[in-house]
């Protein structure tokens, strides 16, 4: 994504001195990975995560306690005894970073480094997702008790293509041996540098500073982000976060759905619920079949896919009229449109009448998980369609929010391989 012009200042990436995990302490660096906080399906994973090695980041990204407040100390603690035993130690001197993330079908690249803070009205950082404000007021209790970024957020631009600049950059850094080198369980194979030349770092933040970025992960961390950097005084290490940056023209990400699971709604009860508003029909499975099915409804208008009884129920067609009472008409017709905001305008709201709190929905991002999910508490699952990428953006650009989590892309960045310290720099 580019710049309209001088007139929007671009990013600004600065160098800081990554914590990273001491490999002769733990017992493999795959081992002490996590996927994003809100992708960690619980509380299967997190056991899963836990017991993969005792130094799991997981402990300080979703620390296990019975008040908020003792979550978050529980994880300061657990970062201060990791730093002075010597599991984690900071790197001798301050840098940006190239991350590589590699499978049989992905290769992606991108810079790591502490990214200046701006409003979206600055239109250098574009959000594209509603947060919610009790899990951004949770992030922002966990970062100011341990004083970190504990996981980089997911950013986007669009490079101009031209072998200058950060491209070239991360094609040089790429070549030499690496920090570190491991391989998740998910397939991923990742690697990391680091950027310590003036010279080289001077040329990715000066490529950098001509674009503005898409947040593609991380809204509730970006709003965190500014929402902590507000409360300071005095200008200092609050008023950059932690990002990785990706150039989609380079290194396109994949956008995938984000599931939603009614847990006290039972899928004979959603069904009966649609009588007259959707078009609903019984679809075959298996699920890869059944997904089939929902990206051709997807391709007409409006579907989702019910799942939580043994069987898979397709939803389309939504009545017009019941459209036009439901979903707010002083929006974009793109926005009005999204199979999401029809979904809780629409559906959630008006038709199931379900509030969008914890205890009633969940959003998991595997498929399969979600209908596990929906089979083992006898509730529904609600699987959605991909939102195509150009509708993210341009959305976006128009300062027109979707509804949260209406996107998933990826791949993301594995958690624990760099941190950053408030208090190192």
């Amino acid at each position: 994504m580019n710049t309209s012009g001088p007139a929007v200042p671009g990013l600004r990436l600065i160098p800081f001195r990554g914590l990273r995990y001491v490999p002769e302490q733990v017992g493999s660096l795959a081992a002490v990975t996590s996927p994003p906080y809100d992708v960690v399906v619980r509380p299967d994973g997190l056991h899963h995560l836990e017991s993969a090695d005792p130094h799991n980041i997981v402990r300080l990204i979703l620390p296990q306690a019975d008040t908020a407040e003792a979550r978050h100390r529980q994880a300061a603690e657990t970062l201060g005894r990791w730093l002075a035993e010597g599991v984690l130690a900071p790197d001798p001197a301050p840098a940006l970073y190239v991350y590589e993330q590699r499978n049989s079908e992905i290769l992606q690249r991108g810079l790591i480094g502490a990214l200046a803070l701006s409003p979206a009205a600055d239109g250098i950082v574009l959000p594209h997702e509603d947060v919610m404000d009790h899990i951004v007021e949770d992030r922002a209790d966990l970062m100011r008790t341990t004083q970190a970024h504990l996981e980089p957020l997911l950013l986007t631009y669009r490079g101009d293509g031209r072998p200058a600049g950060v491209a070239d950059v991360i094609e040089r850094v790429t070549d030499r041996p690496p920090l570190l080198a491991t391989t998740t369980e998910d397939g991923f194979s990742h690697r990391l540098w680091a950027v310590t030349d003036p010279a080289e770092r001077a040329e990715a933040e000066t490529g950098l500073s001509h674009h503005q970025a898409l947040i593609a992960d991380g809204h509730h961390r970006w709003a965190t982000y500014l929402r902590l950097q507000r409360e300071q005084t005095a200008p200092g290490p609050w008023d950059f976060g932690l990002v990785l940056l990706v150039d989609t023209a380079r290194y396109p990400l994949q956008v995938r759905a984000i599931h939603r699971l009614l847990r006290g709604l039972p899928v004979a009860e959603a069904v009966a619920a649609l009588s007259g508003l959707f078009r609903v029909r019984e679809t075959d499975g298996p699920l890869p079949r059944a997904l089939d099915a929902l990206a051709e409804a997807a391709a007409e208008g409006n579907a989702f896919l019910l799942a939580g009884d043994g069987g898979f129920h397709l939803v389309d067609r939504p009545d017009p009229a019941l459209l036009a009472r439901t979903v707010p008409a002083d929006r974009p017709a793109a926005w009005r449109t999204l199979d999401a905001t029809v979904l809780h305008s629409t559906l959630l709201d008006r038709v199931w009448r379900i509030p969008d709190a914890p205890e009633h929905i969940s959003y998991i991002h595997d498929t399969a998980a979600a209908v596990e999910q929906a089979e083992r508490l006898g509730a529904t699952a609600v699987l959605m369609h991909p939102v195509r990428e150009e509708v993210v953006r341009d959305l976006a650009r128009q300062g027109v929010t979707m509804p949260r989590k209406s996107t998933s892309f990826g791949p993301k960045p594995a958690t624990g391989l760099v941190l950053r310290s408030l208090d190192i720099g």
